[in-house]
């Protein structure tokens, strides 16, 4: 007997200013594409809410903290933000207008549409790596989850991130005591040096175990002061 699988449909497919993205439904999940390289589904969650978590957990205790997430995405760590009454002001950066449109009208209305509506949710649409060199506004913590890692990124520009000039680009946003938490398909030695070499205290590592090949993992850092 032959075995039938789901076939991928395509919901909207457009042309961003980054290249093409796409959201399709594979059976129950949904998934964004970007360039054809898969970024993410809403099969799981648990490393995109462990982002907002272990950054919350890795702060002093101070009351309402701000929150900048990097990344729109499927809108897991938006939800899971919006849920936690602790945080007090959640701004997202997402630079694709098509992702913006698939949660304020779209699919992803399903997984984010009590976030949008809570009073603390600011959306801006821009890109995080100009965003952070740009603003003069500051955070508490920042949860980035922009690449696949440090080492696999959706586009060239983003690599400036994971560099020092990037980093002391977030440090700069970041309150004194103030965390940085980063999204990676795999953990990476490397970066935690880079980390390190830019002046950032308590560098670790947090793994989520994945069905198959190596964790996904969570990077904090946490900027002096």
């Amino acid at each position: 007997m032959t075995a039938v699988y789901d076939t991928p449909v395509v919901l909207d497919r457009r042309e961003g200013p980054y290249g093409e993205v796409v959201l399709r439904r594979h059976g129950a999940l949904l998934q964004i594409i970007a360039n054809g390289c898969f970024l993410m589904d809403t099969s799981d969650g648990r490393s995109e809410r462990l982002l907002v978590d272990a950054a919350r957990a890795a702060l002093d205790g101070r009351a309402a903290p701000a929150v900048l997430i990097g990344g729109l995405g499927v809108g897991f760590s938006l939800a899971h933000a919006a849920a936690d009454p602790g945080w007090g002001r959640i701004t997202v950066v997402e630079r694709e207008p098509a992702v913006i449109d698939w949660h304020q009208d779209g699919p992803l209305a399903e997984i984010s549409a009590g976030a949008l509506a809570d009073p603390r949710t600011t959306i801006v649409r821009a890109d995080l790596v100009a965003y952070v060199n740009e603003t003069s506004d500051t955070f508490d913590a920042l949860c980035l989850d922009i690449d696949n890692g440090p080492g696999w990124t959706v586009t060239e520009d983003n690599d400036s991130l994971y560099s020092p000039a990037g980093l002391a680009a977030c440090a700069r946003v970041l309150r004194p005591g103030g965390v940085l938490a980063v999204w990676s398909a795999e953990p990476s030695p490397e970066f935690e040096g880079t980390l390190r070499n830019a002046g950032f205290q308590q560098v670790r590592t947090e793994e989520v175990p994945v069905a198959r090949g190596v964790p996904d993992a969570v990077h904090l850092a946490v900027r002096p002061g």
